[in-house]
């Protein structure tokens, strides 16, 4: 799922393209991907794009009128964007304006990805999880949200009740950068690694953003993708941890994953996976040496 660095990529893009254009037209290809019935589409028709807005994973179109179109990628959503006069790619829905066309794709037969048409400046906040942009916050208020609850890391930084656009990927490469177990107990963390993490939720989501965005430069950031070769552990299953060379571990639950290098962030020790070691038991390697 894309997370803030590609979401915040995808809203500069935007807004140096349409940003003040008028939309001429909402095109929904598949009925799966509109979750509203009011406001119509057709009331977007002719209004000018007063901004582009992030509004934690999803992207928000605000247009005049106090009208507001919302997209969610989810897992496999995507964007493209084909100028005036260039052929326009396929997808779930279309957004056409002077200069050029908004495309949502979504890879693979589930339909996620969603479109929603919201009336008011209040429907749209109602539609705002609550999660704390760690960008925005402070070390005081970044620290009772941790403290709110007694969760696991991985469990609390990826919740967006608690924390605004942090996924499964940088999730990951938040907790390598503190050398913290996804296992972790939020209420157990002592202040110097309370401290340690905020600076790696920070630091984390900064240079990723910057990345992506020196990596589209002036043009439509076209490789958003959860894995990117780049990273220290996040899909990197049994390859060498950047920093100390043992091989990235995983715990695979449902369709997700939690990678993690058990010499930097557990002291050595092997993390049960839930469908493997149940199905190894007494087999299952605790630690690097026994692996």
């Amino acid at each position: 799922m894309p997370e803030l660095p590609d979401i915040t990529v995808y809203q500069e893009s935007l807004d140096a393209r349409v940003s003040g254009r008028v939309l001429r037209s909402v095109h929904v290809a598949s009925p799966f991907v509109l979750r509203s019935v009011a406001p119509p589409l057709t009331a977007f028709t002719g209004l000018r794009i007063s901004g582009i807005e992030r509004l934690g994973k999803r992207i928000v179109l605000a247009c005049d009128g106090d009208l507001f179109l919302v997209i969610h990628l989810m897992i496999a959503g995507r964007l493209k964007w084909a100028a005036a006069g260039k052929k326009v790619a396929r997808g779930l829905a279309t957004f056409e304006f002077e200069t050029g066309t908004l495309t949502l794709t979504e890879a693979g037969t589930k339909r996620r990805a969603s479109l929603t048409a919201v009336a008011g400046r209040d429907a749209l906040r109602a539609m705002d999880r609550g999660g704390l942009d760690v960008l925005q916050a402070t070390d005081a208020a970044v620290l009772a949200r941790l403290r709110s609850e007694n969760h696991t890391l991985k469990r609390a930084l990826t919740d967006p009740r608690l924390f605004d656009g942090i996924g499964n990927s940088y999730s990951d490469e938040i907790l390598h950068a503190a050398k913290l177990s996804p296992l972790q107990l939020t209420l157990r963390l002592t202040d110097a690694d309370a401290s340690g993490l905020i600076d790696a939720m920070r630091d984390t989501l900064s240079v990723w953003t910057d990345r992506l965005r020196a990596e589209a430069g002036k043009g439509w950031p076209e490789k958003v993708t959860a894995f990117r070769p780049e990273m220290a552990v996040h899909g990197r299953f049994k390859l060498p941890c950047p920093v100390c060379g043992a091989p990235v571990q995983r715990i695979r639950y449902a369709e997700n994953e939690t990678n993690y290098c058990a010499r930097c962030q557990t002291g050595g020790r092997v993390l049960a996976d839930r469908a493997m070691s149940r199905l190894l038991k007494e087999d299952w390697p605790r630690s690097l040496d026994e692996q």
